[in-house]
């Protein structure tokens, strides 16, 4: 059971964390760097951010469902702990930060307005969480099985 138990946490980790690099770091630069209108390429950018936080919200509850089943105290667990910051990293970004920068862009930005410069801060403190949950996922995938987990439940 164990060992299945894993290679879900290796899977659902693998994708999340693989949507995470690809999208945020391949793909949306390379709409930025490719596209002419700035603003067709972030509204792109942020359909594919949105499509990469609800695969965290998806693959992060199914992690956590893992652990309760097979910890005793799951949030004693590191694991557990990161994966939480993982899932609130996203929260924030997707529901707090994102929607305040929809507003901001929505009632039109100028450049070297105080809007801008506070879209300016709102985007670079998105930035620092996306890339925060970036390197806690890597972190979670590289110690998978490593060292061993003490959560087993006592009746396993």
């Amino acid at each position: 059971m164990g060992q299945i138990l894993q290679n879900g946490e290796r899977l659902l980790l693998s994708l999340w964390v693989g949507a995470i690099w690809s999208i945020g770091y391949l793909a949306v630069p390379t709409l930025f760097l490719s596209l002419e209108d700035r603003a067709v390429a972030g509204m792109v950018a942020g359909k594919l951010l949105t499509g990469v936080s609800l695969i965290g919200l998806g693959c992060g509850s199914a992690l956590l469902s893992m652990f309760w089943m097979q910890c005793k105290k799951p949030l004693q667990e590191w694991r557990v702990q990161l994966l939480l910051l993982m899932l609130l990293l996203v929260v924030l970004g997707e529901f707090a930060l994102q929607p305040q920068m929809a507003a901001l862009k929505a009632a039109g930005l100028v450049e070297g307005s105080g809007a801008a410069a506070r879209f300016g801060v709102i985007h670079g403190l998105a930035a620092i969480f996306y890339l925060a949950s970036a390197i806690i996922g890597v972190v979670l995938l590289a110690l998978i099985g490593s060292p061993p987990r003490e959560c087993l439940r006592e009746d396993e």
